[in-house]
């Protein structure tokens, strides 16, 4: 019975289409949506998710209860009566801060150009609005401005998208994670509306607004992951699909058309009768735009929760995560599926058979392909690291991220059709193509081959008889991987039935083989301050490039241009524009917070080099043409020194892991033999 044309045919997209619409029903603000954690709006969603559930057929559905710091944010709303006396009601976004006006209040509003430390030095800000352009992609994150503000005695910042995000129109607004704290209020205003306020600001410098706001931060709240399953013939051996339904504004395309296609996919299942291998299960997941306050890690709260604290049980029986973002735009002329390294393999071989039915070329003249690894954008990240391979539709790479992503904008008047009904098939086809796997389809010689290609000492000062023990420990790794993957591709493709014993012995190798996919995920998945994905060496291998620069531009009386290079180093871009306080809060916040806090990201920046002073050494000597810059260098050198020993370190640490990894992976071949 061939269950992928059937699949196909039984796919009903419209009626996805007519469910990502519905779940625009509850909203926080009545005029812009929001469907914020832990808000009353995000719970009527989840029931509704809940009633959908059953009403599809999915058995065994749950509500897990997950902590969260919530927030709603009801209104934002501000009149100004130009010098012209024309009268404006400007409607405002908002961020997850405290702020609360009880009606109309007068406020002054003032321009602080970028919100940076020098924008304030000739403003008084107190209790005043401050108005500030912010560029997000290309400068700094909103948390570093509004901190700044509030230490100025600001009442509110206002953000003004720069570019960045919101570029579809200049009434766009604009909602990320403030990734801050509560207490230092945000919103968000469209460059339209700003003009306004601009042309009197530019002639007045200060003005006088109404503002009626509400938005509150609680913390200690919670909220639900909503799940149900098409039972498999093991209940322990499970493939979870998953889809948030918190969203910014309207949300259609992130994420309720991802709810809507989850659930498609179930639906289009039950209806032809499938009876799967594995127990599948679907998960609506809360929070991940945000849900917890004052965290670099603010967002998937509710995907970390649901497979570090609530179902920590699903890391050894969930087999792979299919999870879903933005699946109704094409994001390009080339798609992709996204995945861990050690799926790519399976994910290669998966899209090189798909039925000529699925008119690729037709969606994505370009041809579709693996990406990898995960990145940090979406819940697959949180559930990767917990030990479960996951693999997400590729949605940040196009131009829509820059438009319309976590604006009003996004909503159906981008609806595309073909690609949701592409998306549908495509998704559902691999989930199928997962279930009939034997064994988890891991690859490890990806993974072994990737690290290899990082390893590039800088200096010549490395410890260079570590790195190249570390290099022919990582190449045993990839001919294991290679030989392992080749013998679970042959009892994957084995046709006839496993006997009990032949399928306990499978069960065995797969859980050996997740095994060495999470301790993969635990010693080798680190991230840079931009939340990059990397490997343990990679981020000092980067500081040392830069500081040699460095080093180099000031003993040629550069000072200049060795701040360029110290700006790549670790985080201290943010060491130029803003003062001490605010650098130090978001850098210790990383280094210092409770686990629990960090969330997944958690132990994932290990080395740090605090340069500010000497930014702001270097800065006033270059303005005082101050070219004795030989203090600068001698630190400088001595952060070197400590760089290459975290490298080495790393190295070391590496190499025990592989190792490690090595001796567990000669063991499975034994297995291996066994089982087939």
């Amino acid at each position: 019975m061939d269950f992928r044309k059937m699949y196909m045919d039984a796919v009903d997209v419209d009626a996805s289409y007519r469910f990502a619409k519905k779940m625009e029903t509850f909203r926080t603000n009545p005029v812009l949506g929001f469907r914020t954690a832990g808000s009353e709006a995000e719970r009527q969603t989840g029931e509704m998710i809940r009633e959908a559930m059953e009403r599809i057929g999915l058995s065994d559905i749950h509500k897990d209860e997950i902590p969260v710091d919530a927030w709603e944010f009801k209104k934002a709303v501000m009149e100004y009566t130009d010098r012209r006396g024309e009268k404006h009601v400007f409607q405002l976004g908002g961020y997850q801060t405290d702020f609360f006006t009880d009606g109309f209040k007068e406020f002054s509003l003032v321009y602080v150009g970028r919100g940076r430390e020098k924008d304030y030095r000739k403003q008084d800000v107190k209790g005043k609005l401050v108005l500030a352009d912010i560029n997000q992609r290309d400068e700094w994150w909103i948390n570093f401005p509004v901190y700044q503000a509030w230490l100025k005695g600001a009442a509110a910042f206002i953000a003004v998208q720069d570019n960045g995000y919101g570029e579809v129109d200049d009434h766009s607004l604009n909602t990320q994670d403030i990734a801050g704290p509560a207490y230092a209020p945000a919103f968000s205003m469209s460059k339209a509306d700003a003009a306004v306020l601009k042309a009197d600001l530019e002639e007045a410098g200060e003005i006088t607004v109404r503002f009626d706001a509400e938005s509150r931060v609680k913390a200690g709240q919670v909220s639900y992951n909503i799940w149900g399953t098409i039972p498999g013939e093991e209940e322990d051996n499970k493939i979870l699909l998953s889809a948030h339904y918190d969203s910014y504004y309207s949300g259609f395309q992130d994420d309720n058309c991802a709810v809507a296609m989850m659930l498609g996919i179930g639906a289009a299942l039950i209806k032809i009768g499938y009876k799967p291998k594995k127990t599948l299960v679907f998960c609506a997941m809360a929070a991940e735009e945000w849900g917890i306050t004052d965290s670099k890690y603010d967002w998937s709260t509710g995907a970390w929760q649901q497979v570090f604290c609530v179902r920590p049980q699903w890391q050894k029986e969930v087999m792979a995560n299919l999870n879903f973002e933005l699946p109704a735009h094409a994001h390009g002329r080339k798609g992709a599926v996204r995945g861990t390294y050690e799926y790519s393999s399976f994910l290669k071989d998966f899209l090189d058979g798909l039925p000529e039915e699925l008119d690729v070329e037709k969606i994505y003249p370009a041809g579709i392909e693996v990406r990898k690894p995960i990145e940090t954008w979406s819940d697959d990240f949180s559930i990767a690291i917990s030990g479960i391979p996951s693999i997400v539709n590729e949605f940040s790479a196009g131009s829509f991220m820059e438009t319309h992503y976590h604006s009003q904008f996004d909503n159906d008047d981008y609806y595309d059709r073909d690609v949701f009904q592409f998306n549908h098939c495509l998704y559902g086809l691999l989930l199928i193509a997962l279930d009939q796997a034997r064994v988890a389809p891991v690859d490890l010689e990806r993974v072994f081959r990737a690290a290899r290609r990082t390893i590039e000492p800088v200096t010549g000062k490395e410890d260079k008889a570590a790195a190249d023990r570390l290099v022919k420990r990582l190449l045993e790794g990839e001919e294991l991987g290679k030989d392992l993957y080749k013998q679970v591709e042959k009892i994957n493709r084995r046709s006839a039935s496993s006997s009990p014993e032949q399928r306990k012995e499978e069960r065995e190798l797969q859980r050996r083989l997740l095994d060495l996919f999470r301790r993969e995920q635990d010693h080798f998945v680190r991230l840079d301050w931009q939340d990059g994905v990397l490997f343990p060496h990679e981020a000092v291998q980067n500081n040392l490039t830069y500081l040699e620069e460095a080093i180099r531009c000031l003993e040629e009386g550069d000072g200049k241009e060795a701040l360029r290079a110290i700006y790549k180093i670790d985080n201290n871009s943010y060491a130029f524009q803003f003062e001490k306080e605010v650098f130090s809060h978001f850098t210790e916040y990383v280094l210092s917070q409770d686990r629990k806090r960090l969330q997944w990201g958690a132990g994932r920046i290990v080395h740090h080099e605090n340069l500010f002073d000497v930014v702001s050494s270097l800065k006033k000597k270059i303005k005082a043409e101050n070219e004795d810059f030989s203090q600068e260098k001698k630190i400088l050198e001595e952060v070197e020194e400590n760089q290459l020993m975290c490298y080495d370190d790393d190295i070391r640490y590496m190499t025990v892991a592989v190792e490690e990894m090595i001796e567990e992976m000669t063991m499975l071949q034994g297995l291996i033999r066994e089982v087939r």
